[in-house]
């Protein structure tokens, strides 16, 4: 099974590792935004991994019942990939990623967490994360608009 044109499968890791570390073009200042804020957004999934009582000690949010660490480490892989997914995304420099960014954090974020945090689930948590991913949203858009 080949992987990429006159390769195999041991060879492929190459390839991958390759793309990964290439250096990106000229990135627009929107592109090099969106991946500032996968960094932000990796450095807070690490933190909910590592850390998950930061919900206590941050945000005043109740302390743990049941298997809530869990799910708090759970939520911080969630927002470790999404971070290294804007990382990657933005260092392509399509319009597309950014756009899009703009699009799901204006609208599925606070779609889905508002509600969770106004029914008592981690409500300081969920309402700081809203607002930080609209706030880095709006900025997107504006340095997005500017270069349309």
């Amino acid at each position: 099974m080949a992987f990429e044109k006159g390769g195999n499968v041991p060879g492929a890791h190459t390839s991958l590792i390759k793309s990964l570390l290439e250096r990106p073009s000229d990135l627009s200042t929107a592109s090099a935004y969106s991946q500032i804020n996968g960094f932000i957004y990796l450095a807070a999934g690490v933190l909910l991994i590592v850390w998950p009582g930061v919900t206590q000690t941050l945000f005043m949010d109740r302390d743990f019942v049941g298997d809530e660490r869990g799910l708090i480490r759970a939520m911080g892989l969630a927002v470790v990939v999404i971070g290294w997914l804007y990382v990657f995304g933005a260092r392509t420099g399509g319009r597309q990623v950014v756009a899009a960014s703009v699009i799901d954090r204006l609208i599925f974020v606070p779609v889905v967490l508002l509600p969770l945090a106004f029914s008592g689930v981690f409500p300081h948590l969920l309402v700081a994360f809203t607002i930080l991913d609209m706030s880095l949203a709006v900025g997107a858009w504006v340095l997005f608009s500017r270069e349309t």
